[in-house]
C-alpha cells in the first residue's frame, strides 16, 4: 500500500458553472492532464488523470480519474472555497484541507493520514487568461522528505 502513496498525493493534492463574486475564475469543466507541461517531481507520470471539476463558489467538487505505475483511482472529494476545514476519504487515506482565494488563485491547505503516516501539503490553482488551462503548483512534506510538482490541465472542448 505505501506505493500507493505518490498517486494518490498527485490525485488529492491535485483536486466551473456559476458566476463568482469578486471576479474569480470558475474551474469548473472537464480536464485532461498535459503531459508535456506537467512535472511531476519525483513522483512517476501517470499514463491517464483526467478530472470533471463542478465550481459553484464557495462549493468545489472534484473527481479525478488516474492510472499509472501504482493502479487505477477513482476520488471523489467536495471542499468549500471560504476557509472551513473540510474532510475526505478514499479508503485508507485521510485528508482535512481548507480552500481560499488570494487574488485570483485557489490555494488549498491539506493535512493527510495514509495509513498512519503523516503528509502536508499546499496547492496553488491559476487558471489562463482564456480559461482553457489550470496550472497547480504542489507542495508536499512527509516521513520521507518534501516534493514540488507542477500539473498542467487543458479544458476538454
Amino acid at each position: 500500500m505505501s506505493r500507493l502513496l505518490p498517486s494518490l498525493l498527485v490525485a488529492t493534492l491535485l483536486v466551473a458553472g456559476a458566476p463568482l463574486a469578486a471576479g474569480h475564475p470558475n474551474f469548473s469543466g472537464e480536464w485532461k492532464v498535459n503531459t508535456t507541461q506537467s512535472n511531476w517531481g519525483q513522483m512517476p507520470a501517470p499514463t491517464r488523470f483526467n478530472q470533471k471539476i463542478t465550481h459553484n463558489d464557495p462549493d468545489l467538487k472534484v473527481v479525478t480519474e488516474q492510472s499509472g505505475a501504482f493502479g487505477d483511482f477513482t476520488s471523489d472529494f467536495s471542499f468549500t472555497t471560504d476557509g472551513k476545514e473540510c474532510p475526505n476519504q478514499m479508503n485508507d487515506f485521510k485528508m482535512k484541507s481548507t480552500v481560499k482565494w488570494d487574488g485570483d488563485t485557489l490555494v488549498f491547505d491539506s493535512q493527510m493520514d495514509f495509513q498512519g503516516t503523516a503528509i502536508t501539503g499546499t496547492e496553488r490553482w491559476t487558471m489562463s487568461a482564456d480559461g482553457k488551462t489550470i496550472t497547480r503548483q504542489q507542495h508536499f512534506s512527509g516521513p520521507m522528505g518534501e516534493g514540488d510538482a507542477t500539473v498542467v490541465l487543458d479544458k476538454v472542448e
